[in-house]
């Protein structure tokens, strides 16, 4: 393998991005920002810590991500959302499989390289000071290490995805989400994805009988905090399960209410 850029989408996020970037330095070889015309300092922080920074207008999530997987200069990279964090446990694993970027001390890599295309990292949220264990958001598992000779990013406005073309592996070591500053921000940021949403589903055809906005809170509520164990942390897994299922109602009520404009 050769050198690792790590690739990072920004708008306004002065507040987390230096964190991020701390995180990523001891195994980048490169970190491309694109920044979407942000009113803050967030690029200019950015500039100032050697990153290559472009500056675009917001293309969609999955098109946007891609933009800056087209101005890497390696073909290995790494997507880090501008308000997580690289565990110190996947920094050793990643400076194992990427030498430039490591230390002088290597260890042997634990995976063939010349035949996995992509690696699956697991996220962990860090909610209301709680890193949350349960909740459906405690062990998921996302593809964020590829070769872009051999995938990229969905075209998605929204819940995007990396797709390649091969098989992949699963690192031990975690990202943990630091997404949602206060129970005000998650609002906001229900509102937000809630809409691009809709829009995606509007721009498919995707449609929703009525009944279903009734049906979907009560359903997902339920799979959050029981099935999926949200009880098990406490009053913020309580907390989180409740705007889950907000969310997830929120999305289809938004899709109804497109579908219902002349």
């Amino acid at each position: 393998m050769t050198g690792l850029t790590v690739i990072i989408i920004t708008y306004n996020e002065e507040s987390n991005i230096l964190r991020a970037l701390r995180s990523v330095r001891p195994v980048a070889d490169e970190i491309v920002v694109v920044d979407s015309m942000s009113d803050d300092k967030t690029a200019t922080i950015c500039r100032d810590f050697g990153c290559r920074v472009f500056l675009q207008e917001f293309l969609g999530y999955g098109p946007q991500k891609q933009f800056a997987v087209s101005r890497a200069s390696n073909d290995w990279i790494m997507y880090l959302d501008a308000d997580e964090v690289l565990t110190e446990e996947l920094q050793q694993e990643i400076r194992s499989l990427f030498p430039a970027g490591a230390a002088e001390e290597k260890e042997e890599p634990r995976f063939d390289t010349t035949r996995v295309a992509g690696f699956q990292v697991q996220s962990s949220l860090s909610y209301m000071g709680r890193i949350l264990r349960y909740s459906g958001v405690g062990k998921e598992f996302h593809l964020r290490l590829f070769n872009r000779t051999r995938g990229g990013f969905s075209n998605l406005p929204v819940h995007e995805s990396i797709e390649v073309d091969g098989e992949t592996q699963s690192l031990k070591g975690r990202v943990i989400h630091y997404s949602y500053r206060s129970i005000s921000h998650h609002i906001e940021k229900i509102n937000t994805y809630t809409s691009l949403a809709a829009n995606g589903n509007h721009n498919r055809g995707k449609t929703f009988p009525k009944i279903w906005v009734a049906i979907k809170f009560p359903a997902s509520f339920f799979s959050f905090y029981i099935l999926k164990k949200g009880f098990l942390d406490g009053y913020p897994g309580f907390i989180w399960s409740l705007f889950a299922a907000v969310y997830a109602t929120m999305k289809v009520a938004k899709t109804i209410e497109k579908e219902s404009r002349p």
